[in-house]
């Protein structure tokens, strides 16, 4: 038993560092039977049929990879599928769940002990071992096995999921292994391209520390690269801008501030004259930086790290003189790399990129950003894929966050039908831009953009936004090396109020501390989600709030657009402390000649407790805004980026639809109108019940506007209403999507979740 024991603290060692898929399950199941003493060990994965594949072997017919495969049920194999629980057979030739498949060479083995993989609750495999003489394994056996099973399943096999396609054509063989690669989607679309692979070489974290002895000649190559990498923006910019708007562009404006400014580049410098050379320097700099947005549980702070090290490897690459690779007239190429950034995209004409798979990032990344104002699909955070032979198709999936390797041509028509439906639809749902999201029976609702950068702006306008729902402030705060002066904020903040001068903007008040910290005001806490964060933050630091609510009041003069929301309000004294600050401002600010206004001002709804507490803020607040996100997290207790428990996070689950309803029921009786922003609202089978519990004011990403507006123009309030009355009525989430996706298929809006066949009805007169 040592031994197994020994076995199993390695066995996931080593195949965390395989180079692929392929020689990840190749060496478990090699491991298993070594180490179990047995004569076969083999390995089934669920594929997209749902059929269980034989997808690697040691004992068996090597031949009968990708061939074997069986509906969940059928066979020894089947049955643990079926029930989710070991076999331990003595004869498995005598079991009436036995079938035999010629060729495999299965029929010589007797013994068989297998358990099943499960992932996040769902099946994924069986992991079978088997032995000729008769014989019932071990109860050490069987709990190692088991073990393995299960370390196997919590490690997220999904990623070397494959899918069979026999018969497969152009140049893929009959047999071959479509693989699948499980990722983050980045950008909504479906993409098939040649792989461009972007080199490795420009990753600056690779680089080791090295030492320099010409201390001036190290500062003055990093000057250098410094400014070829301005220079280099301020091309790459000028190309971008050809293709998308001049604010998305301008994401190259945060990065020139970012160099241009004194942070990083002194801190590079200060580390140069200790006697590091310039890409040592670099990299601690860079390191610096970017691991305090990344140590964040946000998910946009964290993007905002990624794009320092984009911006780290842009200047790295110019200290070693890497130019990008080059492609041919007409080629249509997926870039794929390590860490694809806003400049490698610009670096090659839109119409021939078909999409971008990037090892890192996120959703929320620029890189992701700018790839949905190009039309782009992405996916991001697909992690090490192994080796992606230069020039091999890629079809990007960025609906589901996958890429598919080695495509046979089945799964290629697939996706290129999918691909045309696709641009149809972008086509027709364009046509909504100028028309409100209004229900079938007259019922308006508006929907607005999230946001938190300049450069994120002009997306919501270019989709059909009627204003900003949430404006994070954080970002001046964060890449400062200290707090930003009160001008410096009214700059921001009017630059966002002007962009949407007739349409209603939320901004947020700083919400850092807890899992947000400030670089230069540094403290950690045990648990920082229910932590100093929020208002409560900036409550303790009032010198701080009332310098950022003197810069919004600033920043409105001449623009009455202006709404502030207040978050993690948990009480009625956070209430009436802001109150106080507020007017203090408005006083202070008369008093010096600005001609400013009372905005209105709402409370984020997202800390339980601010639904019993709404009756007693009747008149002290104008709106309520439910953060969807961070509502549902505390309602059901799960933190959506923990991989154990995010697949648990769902906000159409019963407790936050009733939650919602509370807010709303609350809320009209003081009489303030309710909005909702997060993913809730970019959701289709969300936003129908939301529809139906009667609100009227959605906040989502810029992106997602025009498939909502088409649900919205699709239906009725009634039938909205009809499908909330069916929801109330189902105890689990799952059934309530099912019922709801049913319905809006019923609807003609198939299309809401994935391409189809077929003209889309937009309802345009």
């Amino acid at each position: 038993m040592q031994k197994l024991i020994l076995t199993l603290k390695h066995l996931f060692q080593e195949s965390a560092v395989a180079p692929n898929a392929k020689a990840r399950v190749e060496g478990i199941v090699s491991q298993v039977r070594s180490a179990m003493e047995v004569a076969v060990c083999s390995l089934y994965l669920v594929n997209e049929r749902g059929l269980l594949t034989l997808v690697a072997t040691e004992g068996l017919n090597p031949a009968s990879v990708g061939k074997i495969q069986l509906p969940i049920g059928r066979g020894l194999v089947g049955r643990i599928a079926e029930t989710k629980h070991p076999l331990n057979v003595l004869s498995a030739s005598a079991d009436p769940h036995f079938v035999y498949f010629p060729d495999s060479g299965e029929e010589i083995y007797e013994a068989f002990l297998g358990a099943p993989v499960v992932h996040a609750g769902e099946l994924v495999g069986v992991l079978v071992v088997e032995q000729k003489e008769r014989r019932k394994f071990t109860e050490e056996e069987e709990s190692f096995l088991v073990t393995v099973a299960a370390q196997l399943g919590s490690t997220a096999p999904t990623e070397f999921q494959t899918e069979t396609e026999a018969g497969a054509q152009a140049g893929a063989t009959s047999g071959s292994l479509t693989r699948r690669v499980r990722g983050i989607a980045g950008a909504p679309g479906v993409g098939i391209g040649n792989a461009l692979l972007l080199s490795d070489t420009m990753d600056l974290m690779t680089v080791s520390d090295a030492p320099t002895n010409d201390v001036e000649g190290e500062i003055g190559l990093f000057r250098d690269a410094v400014q070829a990498t301005l220079q280099e923006f301020a091309e790459s910019q000028k190309k971008i801008a050809e293709s998308v708007s001049s604010d998305v562009a301008d994401i190259f404006t945060i990065y020139e501030m970012l160099l241009q400014g004194p942070d990083l580049t002194s801190t590079a410098e200060t580390h140069i004259k200790s006697g590091k050379n310039a890409a040592t320097a670099l990299r601690i700099a860079v390191s610096h930086y970017s691991s305090r947005f990344e140590e964040m549980e946000d998910e946009y702070f964290q993007a905002r790290g990624e794009d320092i090290r984009n911006l780290g490897n842009r200047v790295y690459a110019r200290l070693r003189n890497i130019t990008p690779p080059t492609i041919k007239e007409g080629e249509k190429v997926v870039l794929v790399g390590g860490l694809v950034s806003i400049s490698d995209i610009a670096e090659f004409p839109v119409e021939q990129l078909a999409g971008i798979v990037s090892r890192d990032g996120s959703s929320l990344s620029h890189t992701a950003v700018v790839a949905k104002a190009l039309g782009l699909p992405a996916v991001m955070g697909v992690g090490h894929v192994g080796e992606i032979p230069q020039g091999e198709v890629v079809i990007v999936d960025g609906y589901q966050g996958q890429i598919f390797l080695r495509p046979a041509q089945s799964v290629l028509d697939e996706f290129r039908r999918l691909i045309f439906n696709e641009s149809s639809l972008a086509r027709e749902l364009s046509k909504l831009k100028e028309f409100p999201a209004e229900t079938t029976d007259g019922h308006r609702v508006q929907l607005f953009a999230n946001t938190g950068l300049l450069a994120d702006i002009t997306p919501g306008l270019t989709h059909g936004a009627e204003g900003i729902g949430l404006y994070r402030t954080e970002i001046p705060f964060i890449v400062h090396g200290s707090f930003p002066s009160e001008d410096e904020q009214v700059a921001v903040y009017r630059s966002v109020l002007e962009a949407y001068a007739k349409m209603p903007v939320y901004m947020r008040t700083l919400d850092v501390g807890g899992d947000k910290p400030l670089p230069y005001f540094p403290f950690q806490e045990e648990n920082p989600a229910l932590g100093w964060r929020g208002v409560r933050f900036t409550l303790d630091n009032s010198v701080i709030f009332m310098t950022q609510i003197r810069a919004m009041l600033r920043a409105a003069a001449g623009h009455p657009n202006l709404n502030i929301i207040l978050p993690m309000i948990g009480s009625v004294h956070e209430m009436e402390a802001f109150s106080e600050l507020l007017n203090s401002a408005l006083e202070q600010l008369s008093e010096e000649g600005f001609p400013v206004c009372r905005p209105r001002v709402g409370i984020m709804a997202e800390v339980p407790a601010s639904i019993a507490i709404l009756h007693f803020l009747s008149g002290k607040i104008d709106f309520v805004s439910i953060g969807s996100n961070d509502l549902t997290q505390y309602l059901l207790a799960v933190d959506r980026n923990n991989s154990r428990v995010a697949n648990l996070f769902d906000h159409i689950h019963p407790a936050v639809l009733q939650a919602v309803e509370e807010i709303l029921i609350r809320s009209r009786a003081i009489g303030v109108p309710v909005s909702v922003c997060g993913e809730m609202a970019a959701d289709p089978c969300a936003a129908l019940l939301l529809l139906g519990l009667g609100i009227e004011n959605l906040s989502m990403s810029a992106f997602s506007i025009p498939r909502i507006k088409w649900l919205i123009r699709s239906v009725s309030r009634e039938e909205a209403r009809e499908q909330l009355a069916l929801a109330k009525q189902c105890p689990h989430p799952e059934e309530i999507r099912e019922q709801v996706s049913d319905f809006l298929v019923s609807k003609g809006l198939s299309r809401l979740f994935e391409p189809a066949q077929g003209p889309v009805e937009t309802k345009v007169s």
